[in-house]
């Protein structure tokens, strides 16, 4: 039984790759700093870190083959203050450095190290009005792996995240940073944001719905790390993004008449609504950004949920 040392385990991604590693026969080791409220359940088990105090359970290390990395704050959670802004790169950043310097300084049996990442690198498509009309976008229209990474917060916070692991390859250790997409699941994140509306038969569409999202449903996700787990020809960078991506309006509108039929009612929510409610968090839910899956699917991976559709239909099916 292979075992998997996992940072951010306790958050929505982990959960679900948790549960999917074990059913594949894996033992699961989680770090977290909260280690005396968690259950321990078959194969998953729990070790403490802190990563403020640079502190790791290292017999948790030594045990383990794999890590997969996945600990950051959320995006979304909070405000953009500066100080919340400083934690989301510090806690991504800062966890990096803490797995390094432990994997130099003690012996170890670690052989890959698969990373998350986001496609918040790109920033927003450059021509976002062909974008509109062709949501199906041409390969060469879509946002590749060797991009530069954005000057925007969060271009540069990836660009940093990802820079912040990458010395692990100087430790002879084969390391993938998968580029995630916004993740449809019913464990939370984008997908709760877009029912809520639902409970009143509204359907929300944010500012004018051109924006297009580049999405993958957790099950894709969770498969996609394990694809990169098990397959060592796997390096670098890879987008994970379902090769539909759709506009806002499209996603808005399908998710509502999943789940209401006929009885719902569009609704425009105005820019600067957004602005008021979310601050600078705005200017991501109505960038338009299209990010390409084709480096990823030649490697062999196959999407359960290549369309919207599939996707919304099956998790709607579940609750």
């Amino acid at each position: 039984m292979k075992t998997i040392l996992m940072t951010g385990g306790t958050g929505m991604v982990g959960r679900a790759l948790s549960r999917m590693l074990v059913n594949k026969g894996y033992k699961v080791i989680i770090l977290t700093r909260d280690i005396q409220n968690r259950v321990q359940a078959e194969n998953i088990s729990y070790a403490k870190w802190d990563i403020n105090k640079k502190q790791i359970d290292l017999q948790a290390v030594q045990q383990s083959e794999y890590i997969i990395h996945l600990a950051g704050a959320g995006v979304f959670d909070k405000k953009w203050t500066a100080a919340y802004k400083k934690e989301i790169a510090d806690s991504r950043t800062n966890s990096s450095r803490l797995i390094i310097d432990t994997l130099k300084q003690h012996s170890h049996s670690i052989k890959s190290v698969i990373s998350a990442s986001a496609i918040g690198w790109y920033g927003a498509d450059p021509m976002p009005n062909r974008t509109v009309k062709q949501p199906e976008l041409i390969e060469k229209d879509r946002f590749q792996e060797n991009e530069k990474a954005d000057s925007s917060f969060l271009g540069e916070t990836c660009r940093l995240w990802e820079e912040s692991i990458d010395p692990v390859t100087a430790l002879g250790i084969r390391l993938v940073k998968l580029r995630i997409g916004i993740v449809l699941s019913n464990d939370g994140g984008a997908l709760a944001e877009f029912k809520k509306p639902l409970r009143f038969g509204i359907g929300a569409v944010l500012g004018n719905g051109r924006q297009v999202v580049s999405w993958i449903h957790i099950e894709d996700l969770c498969r996609s790390f394990i694809h990169a787990l098990e397959n060592e020809k796997l390096q670098g960078s890879y987008n994970a993004v379902a090769p539909g991506p759709v506009t806002n309006k499209t996603l808005t509108l399908k998710l509502a008449n999943i789940i209401k039929g006929k009885f719902f009612i569009p609704v425009n929510v105005p820019n600067f609504i957004l602005k008021l409610l979310l601050g600078q968090r705005s200017i991501e839910v109505l960038k338009s950004a299209t990010a390409s899956c084709r480096k990823l699917k030649e490697t062999g991976f196959v999407f359960l949920y290549p369309s919207i559709e599939a996707a919304l239909n099956e998790l709607v099916s579940k609750k």
